[in-house]
């Protein structure tokens, strides 16, 4: 018995002292990963949140996207129908420009008929004139 005694004697001189030792480190141990446990949940709530904010940010932008796009078309249109507009101004100006031109031209024409009406009334008086004389030297 007594190799029993010596046995149990290096046991509570040798491993007992080393086991309290593990249990210490143990406890240590699980409060530190009780601590990391409850950082990760923590950290893990505010992803989750995070996320959920970033989804409905997401919506928003969704949202207002497709505002913008609306607004983007109803510009478009109202560009095409401006468009439209000018373009038919235009139409109707270069009508009447050639409708002017066309006047112009007539005026022209008019205006050069009586620049030759005006010459030849000046011939004929002129030539009148000269019959009249030659017509005063034969004594007519």
């Amino acid at each position: 018995m007594e190799i029993i005694e010596a046995v149990r004697k290096v046991i509570q001189e040798m491993v007992i002292p080393e086991l309290g030792d593990l249990k210490e480190r143990l406890t240590v141990a699980n409060q530190r990963l009780d601590g990391t446990n409850k950082r990760l949940d923590d950290m893990n709530t505010h992803i989750i949140d995070q996320s959920r904010r970033i989804d409905e940010t997401n919506k928003r932008i969704d949202h207002l996207g497709n505002e913008l796009r609306a607004e983007i078309v109803k510009t478009n249109e109202r560009i095409d129908s401006l468009n439209k507009s000018i373009n038919e101004r235009i139409d109707l100006m270069n009508e009447m420009i050639g409708r002017n031109n066309e006047m112009i031209a007539r005026l022209y024409e008019v205006i050069v008929r009586r620049e030759e009406h005006y010459k030849l009334e000046h011939k004929v008086m002129k030539l009148e004139e000269e019959v009249s004389a030659i017509k005063a030297k034969i004594g007519v």
